[in-house]
């Protein structure tokens, strides 16, 4: 196995310390890029990416692999698991599927497909076992919903209903199944390209309201790539994926209760595709060219590592933080 030093600084008591922390690579070499991860406690956790790939870890170290018959040519970008035996995929493109495992991936069946030509999803969340939504790439300038109120099994496509206007060019990025998020009763979703912004729906989809980002866009490659939330902040990551060094403009983040968006003097490394809260001042964010932290809980970045990923997941029970990334690399934070 590969160690990668990184150094973490951590604070206690107030006083700042410095300690030697490694990313461990548990798991690579696959011809997938994971983009999909679900990190369900300290033990659990599923991954999916291109070529039909997924693959799910019952101990937290080893991973047991599959690709699924009939879907190798898809490109899964989103996962939400719920236990060892519980997990829902779906895949970027045209035909569209959302395929369910009720059995640890022994099988899958296929609960959604739309196969117009048009259609693009980006990924979903769920608020809790039953109650999910997907949104996808605007379909003549309407941002496209599905909402699943039995743990997944049948989606109702609102997106009519819900009629979220968007603006030539604006689009989402399914670069980490983490450009929508939900907190509570509340789901938010960002948007890039000609336009950033954050789309609130504080009744799980019925109402929403949108509004600028203050985060690079203006080109097709740029624009916010991943949000973050927790009780106090929400947070957005980006940049310019074809630049994937450049560092300006990539981060903002809000009081939760806020519409005001502001910058900071020190920000990640470059563009990043993924930011997850860690504890409520520890914030990491990662894309291909590093990793990066926060202490303060955004207010200033540091560099954890050069050695980049597609995306960063904490457990939604427990301490287990996993990173996933190309060529089938899944790392875990030591």
């Amino acid at each position: 196995m590969k160690y990668i030093l990184i150094l973490l600084l951590t604070v206690s008591l107030g006083i700042a310390k410095a300690q030697l922390q490694k990313v461990l690579l548990l798991d690579s070499g696959k011809n997938t890029s994971l983009r999909g991860l679900s990190v369900v406690n300290n033990k659990v956790a599923w991954v999916s990416g291109s070529n039909g790939w997924v693959a799910k870890t019952s101990n937290g170290k080893t991973f047991t692999w599959q690709q699924l018959k009939g879907y190798e040519k898809l490109d899964f970008r989103d996962i939400e698991a719920f236990s060892a035996d519980e997990a829902i995929i779906v895949n970027a493109g045209s035909p569209a599927y959302i395929l369910k495992t009720k059995d640890g991936g022994a099988s899958w069946n296929k609960v959604y497909e739309n196969k117009d030509s048009l259609i693009f999803l980006d990924g979903m969340d769920f608020w809790n076992s039953k109650e999910g939504i997907a949104f996808g790439d605007p379909i003549n300038g309407i941002m496209q919903l599905l909402i699943t109120k039995d743990e997944g099994e049948t989606w109702q496509d609102i997106s009519a209903k819900a009629n979220l206007e968007l603006k030539p060019g604006e689009a989402a990025f399914a670069a980490s199944g983490t450009a929508i998020r939900t907190f509570k009763n509340n789901v938010y979703i960002a948007t890039g390209g000609t336009h950033s912004r954050l789309w609130t729906s504080t009744d799980k989809g019925k109402n929403w309201l949108a509004e600028d980002i203050n985060i690079l866009h203006g080109e097709p490659a740029t624009g916010v790539f991943s949000i973050a939330i927790n009780s106090k902040f929400v947070y957005a990551v980006g940049g310019d994926y074809s630049k994937e060094k450049f560092d300006i403009g990539n981060f903002s983040f809000k009081n939760s209760h806020g519409h005001t968006w502001l910058k900071v003097e020190k920000h990640p490394g470059g563009y990043r595709s993924a930011i997850e809260v860690i504890d409520k001042n520890f914030i990491i964010t990662t894309g291909p060219s590093g990793i990066d932290f926060s202490i303060d809980a955004g207010q200033t970045w540091q560099l954890l590592a050069t050695k980049g990923f597609h995306t960063c997941r904490k457990a939604k029970k427990g301490g287990l933080v996993l990173f996933t990334g190309s060529r089938g690399q899944i790392g875990r934070l030591l």
